[in-house]
């Protein structure tokens, strides 16, 4: 099963070759990260999307990423109310005969052309995972040149407050 693990970790050199070599060694397949700079300069954090055989294995997983010293909080977002979002610059083949028939496949995702030349042009569409496979599989009868996707990037919505352990839990229910 897929889940999305956040890691608000201390921003120095080699943090990221710890965390990605712990989940190597313990045999985690990592299908996309994504690590950036948060509202203060020396932390970052990690955004997994992880595929683990079960609950057992997810535990292990955040127990070893907790024990890291550089790792201040990790949290298993999955399950709860969050904003998920990637982003993908596409390469078309576009002549310009097809350039109209392209903008008009375009417009309804929110993506945008961020460079056109006289046989391609790339576009930008962001958003979340089943969004751009949606829009790839529109796209792909043009011809994709080449393809570029980030990880996956999320946040929990709004303010969910944290049990005694550290773990976040939603208050929305069904």
């Amino acid at each position: 099963m897929k889940r999305i693990i956040t890691a608000t970790v201390q921003n120095r050199s080699g943090v990221l070759n710890r965390i990605t070599g712990l989940m190597q060694k313990r045999q985690f397949n990592i299908d996309s990260i994504s690590v950036g700079k948060t509202e203060v300069e020396q932390i970052s954090r990690m955004t997994f999307v992880v595929e683990v055989e079960d609950m057992q294995k997810l535990e292990q997983l955040t127990k070893q990423l907790h024990k890291q010293i550089d790792v201040l909080k990790v949290a298993d977002i999955t399950d709860h109310a969050i904003v998920a979002r990637e982003l993908a610059l596409v390469k078309v083949v576009c002549p310009p005969a097809s350039r109209n028939e392209l903008q008009s496949i375009i417009a309804p995702f929110r993506a945008s052309a961020v460079d056109i030349s006289k046989d391609s042009m790339i576009v930008q569409v962001t958003g979340d995972s089943d969004k751009i496979e949606a829009f790839l599989e529109l796209v792909r009868p043009y011809g994709i040149k080449e393809l570029t996707r980030t990880g996956v990037t999320a946040f929990l919505r709004g303010h969910q407050p944290q049990t005694a352990d550290g773990n976040t839990y939603s208050l929305i229910t069904n």
